[in-house]
């Protein structure tokens, strides 16, 4: 256990400050990629011939304690928990309507783990938002499941933190403010159906587009036959 901050412990918080932020023991963070921690320790240690400075960190979802150099934090999108205002943000955030993601799941993982990566309250609220509306379209493929999971789960530990609220109300409130966009895009949708009955097209994976045309390709031969 290190007694004094030294220089290292100085983290430039790039979430809308300007001061400088250090993280402290018991200090609750969010690590993008796995979850809301607690650092529990502030300890140095050797690495080859270097004395490294790292942040012990707990983390519950998956009740495992591992050691991260301060001066990765950064890199790594190690962020403290928002405030409440900021959190309020995010929650009207995903009631907001959005622009149109691609049909490509493939893409459309790629953009969202990117943006998972980076980290910021508004970005997992994108994700969630994003994703829950596609899969109202049509069922998420296994991977982008998983991302959707992941984000949601941390976006309702962050807000539950943030808000002082349980993570169970907090996934009833996120609920709260999907559904009402959900049934907005749904209408939109129907709607759009009635004046333009292609539009079920934009929604067809390149593994579909494959199917569709093996399947015209069977059609074509049919018919040859009845010919002959």
């Amino acid at each position: 256990m290190i007694q004094s901050f030294d220089p290292y412990l100085i983290l430039w918080y790039n979430f809308g400050m300007s001061e400088n932020q250090m993280y402290e023991i018991n200090q609750k963070i969010v690590y993008p990629s796995q979850g809301v921690g607690k650092i529990v320790d502030i300890t140095e240690k050797k690495f080859k011939d270097n004395l490294l400075t790292y942040y012990v960190i707990y983390l519950e979802v998956s009740d495992m304690t591992i050691m991260v150099p301060v001066d990765k934090v950064n890199d790594l999108g190690i962020r403290a928990i928002v405030s409440e205002e900021e959190a309020l943000k995010a929650l009207e955030l995903i009631s907001e309507e959005f622009e149109p993601i691609p049909s490509d799941w493939k893409l459309r993982y790629q953009m969202n783990l990117d943006l998972l990566k980076k980290g910021t309250v508004n970005d997992i609220a994108s994700i969630v938002r994003s994703l829950y509306h596609r899969s109202k379209i049509k069922e998420l493929p296994i991977l982008e499941r998983k991302l959707y999971d992941s984000a949601k789960k941390l976006l309702e530990d962050e807000i539950s933190f943030a808000l002082n609220k349980t993570p169970k109300e907090v996934e009833q409130l996120l609920h709260s403010k999907l559904e009402p966009l959900g049934a907005a895009l749904d209408a939109k949708r129907n709607s759009s159906k009635l004046h333009d009955p292609d539009d079920d097209d934009d929604f067809i994976d390149d593994e579909d587009e494959d199917a569709v045309d093996e399947s015209d390709e069977v059609d074509e031969e049919d018919d040859e036959d009845m010919e002959e």
